[in-house]
């Protein structure tokens, strides 16, 4: 994986649910797919509202950040659920494949009858939105956000 600095970016899509944090936004999911922990929802809304912001914003890039991520997620959780954090499999970073778009995504378009994705369009995307869409591609998402992504992309729906 192919580590990329991001903004603290919350989604127009993510608005139901970052105002409370009810939900992991995916700017914290890029994070945690960063420093290799899973954090389920469970534990995620033990956390303070305070604790969720700080893990949006804190920065997660260079070996220190990722180490210091990583410590400030473990000790919160630790002390908030009385557990430790997940470890994370190898992640397959198919947001940071430029040669194509991947499969997932074009799938999930066109289960949401849209226009596949082009090359083009794929490479103008930051870092944060290519892998919302994969994010959203995969099991497990709530399927609504894909086309709402799409369209705050600017991406065809």
């Amino acid at each position: 994986m192919k580590l990329h600095a991001v903004e603290t970016v919350f989604f127009a899509f993510e608005n139901d649910f970052v105002d409370t944090f009810r939900c992991i936004p995916m700017v914290v999911r890029y994070k945690l797919d960063t420093c290799g922990l899973k954090l389920k929802l469970p534990e995620w809304v033990k956390l303070s509202v305070a604790e969720k912001q700080e893990l949006a914003i804190r920065p997660c890039f260079s070996d220190a950040e990722i180490a210091h991520y990583r410590r400030y997620l473990l000790d919160r959780v630790a002390e908030r659920c009385v557990k430790t954090v997940s470890e994370l499999p190898p992640v397959d970073a198919a947001w940071d494949h430029l040669g194509a778009v991947p499969e997932e995504v074009q799938q999930k378009a066109q289960e949401w009858q849209c226009a596949p994705l082009s090359l083009q369009q794929w490479t103008r995307l930051d870092v944060l939105q290519r892998f919302a869409l994969v994010k959203l591609s995969r099991s497990g998402h709530e399927g609504r956000n894909f086309p709402r992504a799409l369209a705050e992309f600017g991406l065809r729906f």
